[in-house]
């Protein structure tokens, strides 16, 4: 895997604070150069801390008039559900901010998952800026699950990494619930990638990726940039099993 760092901090809370900062000055480049920033982001326990903490150092709109936030996956719940990825996002970060409406592309869980994936697709393509001929996010932040699945593909899954749809309807393989997520195509295209993994429930899986050679085996392994970069945030729980 090209263009991978790995980086491990005592706690997510630690890792929460410095990421904090690290996204907050990949904004004000973006405003000192007078460009928008597109950016997806995934729910979970590891980033609603981080966020927390970007809400925490918010103060000028500036940094945020010119941001426009896409979802990495949502379940087909309606936003006010307590599992609503975008619930729980706008109630940690977005409501904190003066952000204008059409800044904020949330995925409609309260709607058919096959027709709102489309209608996601249709919104990327339409809005977000194009790189090797592709919608290209200048940052995905995603996470990990202890069964190494990502955005909303898990592991019964791994085609929906390959779909030629940018956006697809992922099924979680215990509780058979739909939900609407983005796929490795516009994931491996975006600019910067950042991964959130926290928690030792996560060090055996973590370890097969990074280090033994089983990477393909899981969603979480299959992220690999065609020309950005990617970034591992883990906490010492999670790496535990890597070499130092």
């Amino acid at each position: 895997m090209k263009n991978q760092k790995k980086y491990i901090f005592q706690n997510p809370e630690t890792i929460s604070i410095v990421l904090a900062e690290k996204v907050l000055n990949m904004l004000k480049d973006s405003v000192i150069r007078k460009k928008p920033f597109y950016i997806a982001i995934s729910g979970g326990r590891t980033p609603k801390i981080l966020f927390e903490h970007i809400a925490s150092l918010y103060q000028d709109p500036r940094h945020w008039d010119h941001v426009h936030f896409y979802f990495v996956d949502e379940r087909c719940v309606p936003p006010d559900h307590s599992e609503s990825n975008y619930g729980m996002i706008y109630e940690t970060l977005l409501r904190y901010m003066s952000l204008p409406q059409d800044n904020v592309h949330r995925m409609k869980g309260e709607e058919d998952p096959a027709v709102e994936a489309i209608r996601y697709e249709r919104v990327i393509l339409d809005r977000v800026p194009f790189s090797n001929d592709f919608p290209c996010f200048d940052l995905v932040i995603l996470g990990m699950g202890a069964d190494g699945h990502t955005a909303s593909i898990f592991p019964h899954e791994m085609e929906l990494f390959h779909s030629s749809e940018l956006c697809d309807v992922g099924t979680h393989p215990e509780t058979g619930q739909k939900r609407i997520t983005l796929t490795g195509k516009v994931i491996n295209n975006a600019s910067n990638i950042f991964f959130l993994v926290t928690g030792k429930e996560k060090s055996a899986v973590l370890a097969r990726i990074l280090e033994k050679g089983e990477r393909l085996k899981f969603p979480a392994g299959l992220v690999d940039p065609i020309h950005g970069k990617l970034e591992w945030y883990l906490d010492n729980d999670a790496a535990r099993l890597l070499r130092k």
